[in-house]
């Protein structure tokens, strides 16, 4: 689903891309270290989206990449970023952790 431009995938999508996608395939937590501490996706990496723009090098051109944030608005800002950077497969968590929570979906604490 495209929502602005920008590819995205439910809470459900995600879990089952988890268990399922093989390859080239990240998670990746752009919130603030503090937030994250606090849970996550599990499987993501973190990277505050502060960081993103010095870190674009980690990533590869062929992987697939979801963005998780609080929100949603954050992951977006950075699904954008990384689209101008000519990444093409690059998804924004719905609802980001509220709609994961809300989902029902369990938390991995680092």
């Amino acid at each position: 689903m495209f929502s602005g431009g920008i590819k995205e995938i439910d809470a459900h999508q995600l879990v089952d891309w988890l268990k399922e996608k093989t390859g080239k395939f990240r998670v990746i937590d752009v919130r603030e270290m503090h937030e994250i501490a606090g849970g996550t996706v599990p499987k993501a990496e973190p990277m505050p989206l502060a960081t993103l723009p010095a870190r674009t090098h980690e990533f590869h051109p062929e992987e697939t990449l979801v963005m998780v944030c609080r929100s949603g608005a954050r992951s977006a800002q950075a699904c954008m970023f990384l689209a101008q950077q000519g990444f093409a497969q690059v998804f924004n968590l719905r609802g980001g952790m509220m709609g994961w929570v809300g989902s029902g979906l369990e938390m991995t604490r680092g």
